[in-house]
């Protein structure tokens, strides 16, 4: 951050003539401490002089008593260890004989640490179509049914035309980043010959020095596309630092300010964002050329994709349990009962669970993102009531929890409050037989949105939604075993009033 000189000089003066901290003077003026000590020249070995004042020589630094015969040790440690404490500096002086204080070695040590070494960066270009930068950045949490997840945009940048393609991840797993490379290959239209990664798990498993072993996943996509996977230096951002200048980018140009709530639509929102805004900004090297018109040039050298594209689906084999469901993801999805204690194939997309018994698909969910979720589809259950005859009448917490998604949280409200679940359970129950799952379901939902748990408020809202749809009033009659069931023929009603 660049300041004025008047502001500068008030720097100086009030820490030189005033005896002002850095801190209070960063406080009192509205600046960054890094801003102060910049003006002030210190953090470089120079914590006690003013900005451009060469270092003092060591014999001309004043050398506080207690310290005298222990000076050349003080420097020669910080010349080996210039990152060391000085209140470790501090114990291995007394451990020779010390006997100042603490905040003495710290001044001294202020005097005489050596100035890091800055490094110095070689300013490259790549060639055209050789580099794609890949990274992620954390960008919030996306509230899914079941409880939250951490939202992440997956990013991938041309390194020659600064393209950008982005898009919206909840799983940070291996089948997720092979997807959304899959994904970028075919919004760019090509890959370029090499990935410049970080170094999390998904891409590589092992690292010790240049000596790498890749996930077999990201091996097997690369070996597809023929592009070669590298890494960056292990802490050196500035390897990659063309994505994360886009992820910065990102960050002010589209997440500022916007609070996303649905995975689909945010995405959609990010092309239009890459169209519209990202597409027409002047390219930073060409600045007279935009960097959708190089990406138009970049596009014609880039390796041609397979066809067709590599798989991107999760396929494991998977247990049936002896209530046919298989566990995926912490969740439980069923499938029909004639496949209970069997093995399938689940074959999972980032928005389909399918289930497949060889090449026969038998049964497709939508795959949830929650925790611990139950995805039951109706004709699965109508099955295996039709098979146990005896669990027609199923049990009211099992018929409801299965029926009515969310049902748990409101059985844990009723437990929280003391209230009697068997009596709470019949209740909602009769409301399931009246109303139906569709406009139970969402009164549930309401329910729990508005934090209350009571039958009678869940009856209110059936009854609400009931009207709205302009539904029949649900009439529970039970006449009992004793009244026969006959048929009643209407007739004329008129003659009731007629004289006898």
């Amino acid at each position: 951050m660049t300041i004025d000189q008047a502001k500068a000089a008030e720097i100086r003066r009030l820490h030189f003539a005033e005896h002002w901290k850095v801190g209070t003077i960063a406080t009192q003026l509205g600046q960054h401490h890094d801003v102060v000590e910049r003006v002030l020249g210190l953090g470089k070995g120079a914590r006690s002089r003013p900005a451009g004042a060469s270092a003092p020589a060591s014999a001309a630094i004043k050398v506080p008593a207690p310290l005298h015969g222990y000076e050349a040790f003080v420097t020669e440690t910080l010349t080996q260890y210039p990152r060391l404490r000085a209140t470790r500096l501090y114990d291995m002086l007394v451990e020779r004989g010390y006997e100042g204080s603490t905040r003495m070695v710290r001044k001294y040590a202020q005097l005489v640490r050596p100035a890091p070494k800055s490094e110095v960066f070689l300013r490259t270009e790549p060639l055209i179509a050789e580099q794609a930068q890949i990274d992620w950045a954390y960008v919030g949490k996306l509230a899914v049914e079941g409880g939250t997840r951490q939202l992440w945009v997956f990013v991938m940048v041309l390194a020659y035309s600064r393209a950008i393609w982005a898009e919206l991840v909840i799983d940070l797993s291996a089948i997720s980043l092979r997807r959304s490379l899959v994904r970028a290959c075919r919004y760019f239209g090509g890959a370029t010959r090499q990935w410049l990664f970080d170094n999390p798990k998904i891409v590589v498993l092992e690292r010790h020095g240049d000596a790498v072993r890749f996930h077999p996943e990201l091996l097997a996509l690369s070996g597809q596309l023929c592009v070669a996977p590298r890494l960056c230096g292990v802490r050196k951002p500035q390897h990659k630092g063309k994505v994360e200048r886009a992820i910065r980018y990102l960050r002010d140009r589209f997440f500022a300010a916007r609070t996303i709530r649905d995975l689909d639509r945010g995405n959609a929102d990010l092309l239009a964002f890459f169209a519209e805004i990202a597409n027409v900004r002047p390219h930073p090297r060409w600045p007279k050329r935009r960097v959708g018109e190089v990406r138009v040039e970049e596009q014609s050298h880039l390796l041609a994709l397979p066809d067709p594209l590599p798989e991107t689906d999760l396929v494991q084999p998977v247990a049936v349990d002896k209530t046919a469901f298989v566990r995926f993801d912490t969740n439980r999805y069923s499938v029909p009962p004639a496949h209970a204690d069997k093995t399938l194939t689940l074959v999972a997309s980032d928005v389909v669970v399918r289930l497949l018994d060889g090449d026969k698909e038998v049964a497709t969910h939508a795959r949830s993102w929650g925790r611990a979720q139950i995805i039951e589809a109706p004709e699965h259950r109508a099955e295996l009531l039709d098979r146990k005859r005896a669990a027609r009448q199923a049990k009211g917490l099992d018929r409801l929890s299965a029926s009515i998604p969310g049902f748990d949280i409101l059985l844990e409200r009723w437990v929280k409050a003391g209230r009697n679940v068997g009596f709470m359970t019949a209740k909602a129950s009769h409301l399931l037989d009246l109303y139906g799952i569709e406009i139970l379901g969402a009164a549930a939902r309401e329910a729990i949105s508005r934090g209350t748990h009571d039958p009678g408020a869940l009856a209110v809202l059936c009854e609400e939604r009931r009207r709205a749809a302009e539904s029949p009033v649900p009439i529970d009659i039970d006449l009992g075993a004793h009244v026969p069931d006959r048929d009643v023929i209407p007739h004329d009603l008129e003659t009731y009033d007629a004289p006898r």
